[in-house]
């Protein structure tokens, strides 16, 4: 079957009565799409086809276990989001009321009872303030509820734990990183991981011309803007980071050094995953002989 937003469900429920299940990567099939003439009948022709032939472009299927922890990691970036989406929209209503704003103390907890204490806000959005303050209060609390219940989750406490003795990696990043991942075994090399996280370009390649195109598309969006936002706080934290981000900075601009980063802390969580051992840096030796 072709994999949609109730295909996990409908796998769950095949797999113990079938031999073998497999999903199809819905952007590998677009020669189905593409066709004149399309309806339900012909796609499972064609991708019964494509099964007997052994060109089926069969998508990974995560544990049950992953993929419910992983709704709720989800549904908590959704909660994020809206915090943000809220606090810029009071910043507008500031703006037409002409209420003057530290737009740096914007995102501050203690902001909106600050302005509230002022007398200096217009009264028509004393209201709007109030419900503001308490709708973000309470996605926060419901945020902060649904991260301490993964960490303490004992299917993902320990390797929460190793991950986070790498350099610059907190909670969100090991959460992110052991649930949009998962099964670390279907990375059979680096490459392949920095493919899948989205830290790599496209390459077009015809005869002796080659074209790079920015970062690929066909990425997990999730995992990769965990990793670029590590990587740009990396180096202020961590001294080999911040070495690392200068040279690729002096070969290029500040986000060619940002993705050199986020690649080497990639390389850095999948040893510690694959090894199952908490991070040690390995000693520099150096060339000269003793």
């Amino acid at each position: 079957m072709e994999a949609t937003i109730f295909t996990g469900w409908i796998y769950d429920h095949l797999k113990p009565h079938a031999a073998a299940v497999k999903v199809a990567h819905p952007l590998m099939l677009k020669a189905i799409a593409a066709s004149k003439k399309k309806n339900d009948r012909i796609d499972a022709s064609k991708i019964a086809d494509c099964l007997r032939c052994d060109f089926l472009p069969e998508c990974y299927m995560d544990s049950l276990e992953i993929r419910e922890r992983r709704r709720t990691l989800r549904y908590r970036s959704l909660l994020v989001r809206q915090v943000v989406q809220m606090r810029t929209r009071l910043a507008s209503l500031l703006m037409e009321t002409g209420v003057s704003y530290d737009r740096q103390h914007l995102h501050r907890l203690g902001f909106i009872s600050e302005l509230l204490s002022n007398e200096d806000a217009v009264k028509s959005i004393r209201p709007l303030l109030r419900v503001s303050q308490d709708s973000i209060l309470r996605l926060r609390r419901i945020e902060s509820a649904m991260i301490r219940s993964l960490e303490r989750d004992p299917f993902l406490a320990e390797r929460v734990r190793r991950l986070q003795t790498v350099p610059c990696v907190g909670r969100i990043t090991a959460l992110t990183w052991a649930l949009e991942m998962g099964d670390i075994s279907r990375f059979r090399s680096i490459r392949q991981a920095i493919s899948y996280c989205g830290l790599c370009g496209d390459e077009q390649k015809s005869a002796d011309k080659t074209v790079r195109t920015p970062l690929s598309k066909k990425r997990n969006k999730h995992i990769q803007h965990v990793l670029v936002e590590a990587a740009k706080l990396a180096p202020r934290d961590d001294s080999g980071l911040a070495l690392l981000y200068a040279k690729e900075k002096q070969k290029g601009n500040a986000n060619r050094a940002t993705l050199a980063v986020a690649r080497k802390i990639l390389t850095y969580l999948l040893a510690v995953d694959r090894e199952q051992r908490d991070f040690v840096l390995a000693p520099q030796f150096s060339g000269a002989a003793a």
